[in-house]
């Protein structure tokens, strides 16, 4: 009879095994450094990618502005036919009517039907013509020296912008980078006050039971416990949308959705972040003057284009009141009066512009207000220039500053949670006092989880300009 449940009960468990369902096994973990995302960001960060290309641009317009130095050479082409000749001459257009031509135009019409000729010339009724021509130019005012001058500028000034562009996408992928740091250190400190309260839960429930404790504290606890559950659902959807937003930037693919694996593309909380929170050296050991930073900027840079590009704009203009000349030479085939045959021909081209000179005069009255006006930007972005930078130097030791002091608060909440815990097992203090300092414990850690991003962050944004590394260490707990 034994034997008989025990094979039932077998009979049973493999028929229950088939029909609950068989878990995926775990995604392996991902891990990606901010470095890493740099790079990535490198490759598919679409302002990059774009700046790139403006480069790409402004090289060929460099190739055409060289094209120009070069003989322009053209085939040209011509075929016609007319329903009547277009060149008719007869014995009267060449002798006038009179009539000693009307009488021999009269015997010559005799003479043409006898023998077959006609009196009247006609040509021009149908023709070909094919040539080759180039044309090499001497000297055109200077605008095509100008013009190279000018590209080369175009060109380095695209390369300035996507130096710009690669430090603007840099800090925006460093942001995007540590706000995930954050949150995720942030849900840390939460998982370590849920430890706590639950301590607390079991000995405040021990307490009601010895009836040393009333329902209300265990109430209070309970409270205590939802808020932090509450917290940690928030901090969680927060983990995912801040990693969104730094994954879509960098070109990364993810699955957002637990219930949908994919195998190639990892789920969302399986990619983890692999640096973390590093405590900087003070700020004083970063900095440079304010000049020479300046000096070295990409915008700085810019403005010196600007207004170079202003001044060959000026000499371009004024070679359009200059004489154009040219040489060249065309060589080809002809059949329009009757007879085909090759031909060529050298020649020179000499332009001098009369009338544009009052044109071209005020021109130049332009260029000379717009060279003024970009020198102006030029001082006035430059003060604007040293003046940023010495935001971000202050905002970088105002941040260090405030790391200092929130580091010390929490050190202090750390202290008081501790000391209430003492006061109120022994009776000395009530219940609410201690969850008040938890509370205040948890948002002196976050304070101070934002306090070191805030001077991660600017620290980066500082050296961007100044130029250099940073070299952190481990944030001591």
């Amino acid at each position: 009879m034994m034997k008989n449940k025990q094979t039932a009960l077998l009979a049973m468990a493999a028929v229950l095994g088939t029909c609950l369902p068989v878990s995926a096994p775990a995604q392996e973990k991902t891990e990606i450094s901010l470095d890493q995302c740099q790079e990535m960001a490198l490759e598919h960060n679409p302002y990059i990618l774009n700046s790139r290309l403006d480069v790409m641009a402004a090289q060929a317009r460099k190739r055409e502005a060289v094209s120009e130095y070069f003989p322009k050479v053209s085939i040209n082409a011509l075929a016609f036919y007319a329903f009547d000749p277009v060149l008719e001459i007869g014995l009267t257009d060449i002798m006038g009517e009179n009539d000693f031509t009307n009488n021999l135009n009269n015997m010559l019409e005799d003479l043409a039907d006898q023998y077959g000729f006609n009196t009247q010339y006609s040509t021009l009724k149908q023709g070909i013509t094919a040539t080759v021509t180039a044309i090499q130019p001497i000297f055109s005012g200077g605008r095509i020296i100008n013009g190279n001058k000018l590209a080369a500028l175009g060109m380095e000034a695209a390369r300035l912008r996507q130096e710009v562009q690669l430090r603007t996408t840099s800090e925006d992928i460093e942001k995007g980078y540590w706000q995930v740091v954050s949150l995720e250190e942030k849900m840390k400190t939460l998982d370590q006050l849920q430890g706590l309260v639950d301590t607390l839960y079991r000995d405040v429930n021990a307490a009601v039971q010895a009836g040393l404790a009333t329902e209300n504290d265990l109430l209070q606890v309970r409270l205590k416990q939802n808020e932090l559950r509450s917290g940690k659902i928030r901090t969680k959807n927060g983990i995912r949308l801040a990693k969104m937003n730094l994954f879509n930037a960098i070109g990364l693919e993810y699955n957002p959705y637990s219930t949908i694996r994919n195998d190639s593309i990892p789920y969302i909380d399986d990619i983890l972040l692999s640096d973390k929170l590093t405590d900087i050296a003070a700020p004083e050991s970063y900095y440079r003057p304010e000049e020479e930073i300046a000096a070295a900027q990409a915008e700085t840079r810019l403005l010196d284009l600007s207004v170079r590009s202003r001044q060959l704009e000026k000499k371009m203009a004024a070679g359009e009141a200059m004489p154009q000349i040219g040489i060249g030479a065309s060589y080809g085939y002809g059949n329009i009066i009757n007879k085909g045959q090759m031909n060529g021909a050298v020649f020179a081209s000499v332009q001098i512009p009369l009338s544009d000179w009052g044109k071209t005069s005020r021109k130049m009255q332009q260029y000379d207000y717009q060279i003024q006006k970009a020198e102006n930007e030029k001082d006035f972005l430059n003060a604007q220039l040293i003046l940023q930078i010495r935001q971000l130097w202050m905002n970088l030791t105002a941040s260090w500053e405030q790391l200092l002091v929130a580091r010390e608060s929490v050190e202090t909440a750390k202290s008081s949670v501790h000391q209430l815990e003492s006061y109120y097992k022994a009776g000395m203090s009530p219940l609410s006092d201690l969850l008040q300092a938890q509370s205040e414990l948890q948002e002196c850690s976050n304070g101070y989880i934002d306090q070191c991003i805030a001077y991660r962050t600017a620290l980066q944004a500082y050296m961007n300009r100044a130029g250099g590394q940073t070299d952190g260490k481990t944030v001591p707990e």
